[in-house]
């Protein structure tokens, strides 16, 4: 049973949607994306989103971080998995069936940003765990912070 966040409404029709989302982390901060569209205020997401076509889940991870926030990067671990109900800011009904993956960035192109709409953020995990609009991008956050104190415990009970 995989983990589900949201609450379906009885009257829609959520469509399934595999989705994949991850992780970046620089100087502490992790890369979000602050989405402002049209009049409606704006929110943060993780970046990523839809797999399409045939893709796997670290080629999307790697098109949609470079179509959202410029950043070239590569999937180094994949961290967790979730479900999300919401409905888009259009009104479509979705189901996000999300893969979390821990993301190395390789370098940074503005010019290939392809979603004026989205601005890339560095926020702290704090800021991220408050500020995401889905629980589930959240969630990951949460295993992503265990995951990296449990190594950070893991080298100081090593050393000498």
């Amino acid at each position: 049973m995989k983990l589900q966040f949201g609450m379906a409404r009885p009257e829609l029709d959520y469509r399934h949607r595999p989705a994949v989302f991850g992780i970046a982390e620089r100087d502490g901060l992790i890369a979000c994306v602050q989405i402002k569209r049209d009049a409606s205020p704006a929110y943060y997401d993780l970046p990523g989103g839809a797999i399409e076509g045939e893709e796997t889940e670290a080629q999307a991870l790697a098109r949609e971080f470079t179509e959202e926030t410029g950043l070239s990067v590569s999937a180094v671990d994949r961290l967790t998995e979730a479900s999300q109900y919401f409905v888009r800011t259009d009104g479509e009904a979705l189901n996000n069936v999300c893969a979390f993956w821990i993301m190395q960035i390789e370098a940074r192109h503005p010019e290939r940003q392809q979603e004026q709409d989205h601005k890339l953020v560095w926020l702290t995990p704090q800021e991220a765990l408050s500020k995401v609009r889905h629980d589930a991008h959240a969630w990951a956050i949460s295993c992503w912070l265990r995951q990296k104190a449990r190594h950070q415990e893991t080298a100081f009970l090593a050393e000498p």
